[in-house]
């Protein structure tokens, strides 16, 4: 890597700027303050889950009175985060439906042209069809192609077979593009977790060697997105992109989320593959309408300069994407944010060759995913120590959110579909013949069946979120038909790929039982079929 100015006063010098995990903190007063932090989430989701059980056993009429409001509490949550979904669904309509080229024009003198895009394609043991998708999406997108630089960054660990399809590739395209160039990430580098993380970094920091200085060109005005190999972009991300750093107030201490769809191969998989993808994707649009919330996720975008200041992504962790964004809080005395983008980027919906690996597949993606409650400890060891000189109210803040989050994911589930019972199961006879008790299913009956109102606005976005039928699958009444009635299956999502992979990520970093990074296998049943979203076919009605 390049060398970067680090002092012991400034933020990146400061201890455990970098860690993963409590042992990678020096002082040992650290790394007990830092392990402590590791094991809080789990306690606190364990203590909920547990409280919940002795609370309906010792004191079943308190149980029921929480029960009732913790219902209402959930009603109320429902409505709020319904309100947020629809309203960035209309946000998303207009993203896709503007000429944003035409909008950059409109900008004063060369604003957003001065941008220059490099594009970082990570990837392991994925299929040409898969890589070729992407690159052809991007050729399909209407910014100036000589100002897309694109890196396929391969593992040394994969292959020579998959090092070599990538140096084709990169060979291939480089004529119609700025540049494409193969970079290959050693294995067993020091200090470095094998995973996207580690990739990336090396992989952008061989891109400003090899491209950026060679071209002259100024760090703050280089994009860096940085994709999952599979990830397609819409036909006018990158002049989107463009025009929102351009019109930022401070494109340099700002990263650029676009909204995840998971639609290159939703038709071919199976009903509780689709709602786990689309469930993802509107958590993500509902975040984007809380930007006070909102951190880094899968692809995402941010200036070169930035990026160096804080040494790229951490090398050392699973969860790089939003890791990132953290880093640059604290070392910006958090003054970094997340600009929400509104428009999308697709990428495939978790598919295996049987249905039982593909449950698998996504229990085991979820458990990456909510593997991001290692950044909880990060953020409250630097918020303790006052990292960067993050105001008060900004640390209370962002610790609560991460805490309440991860708590929330963990628990909420299993407190709606069990809670409700567990009075009249441990309350015994003399509570199960009181006037509560025979109300009480009653009540929360009434309560879920009015939260679940919900689910079907999720059933209208996610119709119009669908890409193109194809007329290779027979029974298309049936299909569409039961991209409706799969919304019913919610309740069970959460709990089985929601709350008990997040208890299980939880539950390892309490024990410290450290998880590595799992690559999402990419399989399409259709290798040959180019993905709707690089022809731009797939748009919100």
């Amino acid at each position: 890597m390049a060398d970067l100015t680090v002092t012991a006063a400034s933020p990146i010098g400061a201890p455990g700027f970098h860690a993963g995990r409590a042992a990678d903190l020096v002082a040992p007063r650290d790394q007990r303050l830092y392990r402590s932090l590791e094991i809080l989430p789990g306690v606190l989701s364990w203590g909920t889950l547990v409280g919940a059980a002795v609370l309906a056993w010792t004191l079943p009429v308190w149980a029921a009175f929480f029960i009732i409001a913790f219902d209402l509490y959930w009603l109320s949550k429902t409505a709020y985060l319904s309100v947020h979904h629809f309203h960035n669904w209309r946000r998303m309509k207009r993203a896709l439906a503007l000429d944003w080229a035409g909008e950059i024009r409109k900008l004063p003198g060369t604003a957003a042209e001065r941008f220059t895009h490099l594009v970082l394609l990570p990837y392991y043991r994925e299929s040409e069809a898969v890589i070729r998708g992407t690159l052809e999406s991007i050729l399909a997108n209407d910014y100036d192609h000589r100002k897309i630089f694109v890196v396929l960054a391969a593992e040394a660990r994969a292959g020579e077979e998959f090092v070599a399809l990538g140096r084709q590739l990169a060979a291939e395209y480089a004529p119609r593009l700025g540049a494409a160039i193969c970079t290959v990430h050693p294995a067993g580098l020091p200090d470095e977790m094998p995973g996207k993380g580690s990739n990336i970094a090396y992989a952008a920091d061989e891109a400003r060697l090899a491209l950026v200085l060679s071209c002259g060109l100024r760090e703050e005005e280089v994009l860096v997105s940085a994709f999952d190999i599979d990830t397609v972009v819409f036909p006018r991300y990158f002049s989107c992109l463009a025009w929102h750093a351009a019109t930022d107030r401070d494109p340099a201490a700002a990263s650029f989320q676009p909204v995840p769809l998971y639609n290159n191969n939703l038709w071919d998989a199976p009903s509780f593959s689709r709602v786990a993808a689309l469930s993802s994707t509107f958590w993500q649009m509902i975040e984007q309408e809380r930007p006070e919330r909102l951190v880094t996720f899968s692809s995402h975008a941010c200036t070169l300069s930035a990026l160096r200041r804080v040494g790229y992504w951490q090398r050392n962790m699973v969860s790089e994407d939003s890791r990132i964004y953290w880093n640059l809080f604290f070392a910006t005395g958090g003054k970094h944010r997340v600009v929400p983008m509104a428009y999308p980027v697709s990428m495939d919906a978790n598919l295996a060759s049987t249905v039982a690996g593909t449950a698998a597949n996504i229990y085991r993606q979820h458990r990456r995913w909510t593997w991001g409650v290692e950044n909880v400890p990060y953020v409250l060891f630097h918020s303790i120590r006052g990292t960067g000189g993050v105001s008060l109210r900004r640390r209370l803040l962002a610790s609560f959110v991460q805490l309440e989050g991860f708590w929330s994911l963990a628990t909420n589930p299993f407190l709606i579909l069990l809670l409700g019972w567990l009075p009249l199961l441990l309350g015994g006879n003399a509570f199960n013949e009181t006037v509560l008790a025979y109300n009480l299913p009653k009540v929360t009956s009434l309560l879920m069946t009015l939260a679940m109102c919900g689910v079907l606005l999720s059933a209208i976005v996610g119709l119009s979120l669908l890409p193109p039928y194809p007329e290779r699958l027979p029974g298309k009444f049936r299909r569409y038909a039961a991209m409706v009635l799969q919304w019913v299956l919610v309740p069970i999502h959460i709990t089985i790929f929601g709350a008990i992979p997040g208890l299980d990520a939880q539950t390892r970093l309490m024990l410290g039982r450290y998880m590595g990074f799992w690559v999402t296998p990419k399989h399409r049943r259709e290798r040959e079929t180019a993905p709707a979203a690089a022809a731009g076919a797939v748009s919100v009605q």
